[in-house]
């Protein structure tokens, strides 16, 4: 796969909810990358989806990612895919970026559907979570076998800029700083 074409690619942020997140090992961690990645989408024009899982049990998304102007999609199966509206949300040519928790369960189960649909995932390691460790990685082996390229929050914000002379390439870089 080649670097991530700001052009051609939508930022999808799985499951970051209120209820969730105090299991999440890390929580705080994954929270800030996805909302690095959030700011860098705005400054450089990349559609954003969100997801919900039943928000009934589980809550809305964490008021430190604001869905504001951006597509949330409820939905009941781990697998986005299945829920109303996700696929109609997503241009059919881009490469889609993913965040968000459970990585072993409703992270792994979104990209192995995109990965069927033969669509590029990266999924941003810094920025997806598991209520256990051991989880998570397991979950990062099985995606990268599968096809996903696993990615970091700075290779993805700066493979959007693509270079220093992008224009806003100095507010990228200071969201890493």
């Amino acid at each position: 796969m080649p670097t991530i074409d700001p052009k051609r690619s939508t930022l999808v942020v799985v499951d970051f909810q209120d209820r969730l997140m105090p299991a999440i090992a890390e929580a705080e961690t994954a929270i800030a990358n996805a909302r690095r990645l959030l700011d860098g989408a705005a400054l450089v024009g990349i559609p954003v989806v969100f997801t919900e899982q039943n928000p009934k049990g589980l809550g809305r998304t964490v008021a430190g990612l604001p869905t504001a102007g951006h597509p949330v999609i409820t939905k009941q199966t781990f697998d986005s895919l299945p829920a109303p509206g996700f696929l109609a949300a997503l241009a059919p040519a881009h490469a889609v970026v993913v965040v968000g928790c459970e990585a072993h369960v409703c992270v792994c189960q979104t990209v192995l559907g995109l990965l069927a649909r033969k669509r590029q995932v990266y999924v941003v390691r810094d920025a997806v979570g598991s209520r256990a460790a051991e989880s998570k990685e397991t979950a990062l082996r099985r995606m990268e076998r599968h096809g996903a390229e696993i990615v970091t929050t700075e290779m993805v914000l700066f493979e959007w800029v693509e270079s220093a002379e992008h224009p806003k390439f100095r507010e990228v870089a200071r969201l890493v700083k």
